[in-house]
């Protein structure tokens, strides 16, 4: 497409929407499901497995395991789950990785657009409403197995802390007040973060919870990668608060691994 074409479709200030103005203009640009269900020689596509979310003192911490996996194989060991959605929101990934990622790309796009045209960031209801209506365009790849169910979380100045939103394949998108955890070891995550889980914790009581968290996933699920102590690879954790979206150095998160770790060879 030339370059005044695109200059063209650029000019109408009429739709805030970078989605809906792409689909408009070029709608064959857009990602587009398979139009049958992958036959059964197809090579199996990689899925990122478990991430998850939870309210601490200050707003939310976010992290996910590293580990990519294709079929019974390893597919990536250095994946990041937990994406940057905006300065004070973030994306945490579970489900194929080619259409997750697309998605996030493709959100990050959408609330940047708004902003430069509005002058002003989407509240944070509206960015949870805005990636329901995103997964709910991507229902019919779902339904071939090509699904993306993410988390949602962000600091919400209206009401001062932070807030985490879960979502089903049919965009359908709920609030979940304390934590939530998605993917295939999200279930034995959700289980340690019960246990851990007090309101107004602190950072350091949260980051142990989260890394707990995957690692009680990672002994119990195939698909979660633990803490790579030889290859020093551990999860990613992420923090957005007032102050913006951050990531706990890696050096920091190691640490605390190692010290769980260490608590669990402890002879009884």
């Amino acid at each position: 497409m030339s370059q005044e074409s695109w200059q063209w479709i650029f000019a109408d200030y009429s739709n805030s929407s970078f989605a809906d103005l792409i689909r408009s203009a070029v709608p064959h640009i857009l990602p587009t499901p398979p139009s049958s269900r992958p036959e059964s020689g197809s090579p199996p596509l990689p899925h990122g497995t478990t991430v998850l979310a939870l309210r601490y003192r200050d707003g939310v911490i976010m992290a996910g395991d590293r580990q990519a996996t294709e079929g019974f194989q390893v597919a990536h060991r250095e994946m990041d789950k937990i994406y940057k959605a905006d300065d004070f929101s973030g994306v945490g990934i579970a489900g194929a990785a080619g259409p997750s990622m697309e998605m996030v790309r493709l959100f990050q796009t959408e609330l940047e657009h708004y902003e430069k045209l509005e002058g002003d960031n989407l509240s944070l209801e509206g960015k949870a409403n805005k990636l329901g209506q995103m997964i709910r365009m991507n229902l019919p790849a779902a339904m071939q197995g090509l699904l993306v169910i993410p988390i949602f979380a962000g600091f919400d100045d209206k009401t001062g802390g932070g807030r985490i939103f879960k979502y089903d394949v049919t965009g359908g998108r709920y609030e979940e007040t304390e934590y939530y955890a998605q993917g295939s070891g999200g279930k034995d995550a959700r289980d340690t973060l019960k246990k851990r889980y007090r309101k107004d914790m602190p950072l350091d009581e949260a980051l142990r919870a989260a890394l707990e968290a995957v690692i009680d996933a990672a002994d119990e699920d195939l698909g979660t990668g633990g803490p790579d102590l030889i290859r020093g690879i551990y999860p990613t954790v992420k923090t957005i608060t007032r102050s913006g979206f951050e990531e706990i150095p890696s050096a920091e998160v190691g640490r605390v691994c190692e010290a769980i770790l260490s608590e669990h060879r402890r002879p009884t």
